[in-house]
């Protein structure tokens, strides 16, 4: 088997009235994200990256917001589901790059924390977590703050 790259990309409206969580980590903001689940965007798009790498249909495909039981949960608990789904399949992730795309809350500060819960979720060692956060210079609804979006790429080796 070869190395095998994957791309992920997710963004959800902010919405008032909702905690805001991102990358496993619990913000403190006046807004959340709209979703089924916690709609932590930042784990979203890193789970489509290390499925799409594995050849596997999307994040909604194994967990549809058609399901009540993924109503509100955990998306480090669907990260931890899809690397299981990896290791079924002979593949581990070998390190992964993210950017985040926000306007507000300040992300720098909480980077740290993010990596290590991603950490936690994937199984990689935090150095092998790429992590940014940058903003859209005002453009459009990601500029306004009216949303929250991310990409990743993951790259899998053999286990």
């Amino acid at each position: 088997m070869i190395p095998r790259i994957g791309h992920g990309y997710d963004i959800h409206r902010t919405a008032p009235g909702r905690p805001l969580v991102l990358g496993g980590v619990r913000f403190e903001a006046d807004f959340g994200l709209e979703g089924h689940s916690d709609a932590d965007c930042l784990t979203h798009a890193l789970c489509d990256a290390l499925l799409g790498a594995a050849g596997l249909p999307d994040i909604g495909h194994f967990f549809p917001d058609t399901d009540p039981a993924y109503r509100g949960i955990d998306s480090q608990l669907l990260l931890q589901r899809v690397c299981a789904e990896l290791r079924t399949r002979g593949l581990q992730p070998a390190n992964v790059d993210l950017t985040l795309i926000a306007e507000r809350p300040r992300i720098q500060p909480r980077l740290a924390e993010m990596k290590a819960a991603l950490a936690r979720s994937t199984g990689l060692p935090v150095g092998q977590i790429g992590l940014k956060a940058t903003t859209h210079e005002g453009v459009g609804e990601l500029g306004q703050g009216r949303a929250i979006a991310a990409h990743a790429v993951a790259l899998l080796i053999p286990r």
